[in-house]
């Protein structure tokens, strides 16, 4: 089920039990994924979001491309980055997981293995011959795939421009627990930065999504899939608020681009309301139960 038809569902008939089964089939989905022993090898060529993401970076190998194109936009539609983002967002560099998390902005092939999103780096062109050698070979030795993704891979470094050479910025601006905190900075980049989540973003969602990646950086995937599951049953139950239902409306139904989300400012989102969706879910809608135990290592 896609994020338009989900959000769009609840804006029109509230909580659905298909919203809760397409949820809950790409959690479970994701979590055998990564538990998965043999040598996975995702190719992440074109849009690379949400569930995609979700079953493709917790693998072994994952190949970027000149067309790969990766974020996390949730918090634009008020939703949270979920199908454990906050797991693999909260490990990269400094805190250029909060600022993905929080701004939504897009990675390139390139951005996503200088930070250690993708491990290798293809040209699309190349996908053929490359999926062509990989499908011949009969061997799970590692070191015989990475020599096949070697054989067709490229050498690449992000842009000049882009954010990944602001690592010291962004630590300033996203290492900090709020706003206020991070605007007493003098940083022109950081500044602006800010007051485009402030004029984009859902605020409730930003406060929720900051808090999602912090608490993943000292969990298991297993316990960030199960928070980031309850997180998103609350979202769409609407019983704290309708800014999920309000952004997919705004953004990518009547595409107005004019949300009004609840509450409108992020001095109004109390503390009260951002624990609300780590809260465990009750008897009617049970947390979710995850069948594996061990995994691979990130």
């Amino acid at each position: 089920m896609s994020v338009t038809a989900l959000g769009f569902e609840e804006f029109n008939h509230g909580y659905s039990r298909d919203a809760n089964f397409g949820s809950l089939y790409f959690y479970l989905l994701e979590d055998t994924a990564s538990a998965y022993t043999s040598m996975q090898v995702a190719l992440l060529n074109g849009v690379t979001m949400g569930g995609g993401a979700g079953v493709s970076i917790p693998g072994t190998f994952r190949v970027a491309t000149d067309k790969t194109v990766f974020a996390t936009p949730e918090t634009l539609i008020g939703f949270h980055p979920d199908a454990g983002a906050s797991f693999y967002l909260s490990h990269l560099p400094g805190h250029l997981g909060e600022y993905l998390a929080l701004t939504g902005d897009k990675f390139n092939g390139a951005e996503m293995v200088a930070c250690g999103l993708a491990t290798h780096y293809s040209l699309c062109a190349n996908l053929p011959l490359l999926e062509q050698q990989l499908g011949e070979l009969v061997t799970d030795d590692p070191s015989v795939i990475e020599t096949s993704l070697e054989k067709y891979g490229y050498l690449v470094y992000p842009d000049n421009m882009s954010v990944v050479r602001r690592i010291e910025s962004i630590d300033k601006c996203f290492g900090h627990d709020t706003e206020s905190e991070a605007t007493k900075t003098d940083d022109a980049w950081c500044i602006s930065t800010l007051k485009r989540l402030k004029d984009a973003a859902s605020p409730l969602s930003l406060k929720v999504s900051l808090r999602s990646i912090r608490e993943g950086r000292f969990q298991t995937l297993d316990q960030c899939l199960i928070r980031e599951y309850r997180m998103s049953m609350h979202s769409i139950s609407e019983q704290i608020s309708t800014d999920f239902s309000e952004g997919v409306r705004s953004r990518l139904v009547d595409k107005d681009y004019a949300p009004k989300w609840n509450p409108p400012t992020l001095e109004q989102v109390s503390n009260d309301m951002v624990d609300q969706y780590f809260s465990p879910l009750g008897e009617v809608e049970p947390d979710l139960d995850l069948p594996t135990k061990q995994r691979e290592a990130f």
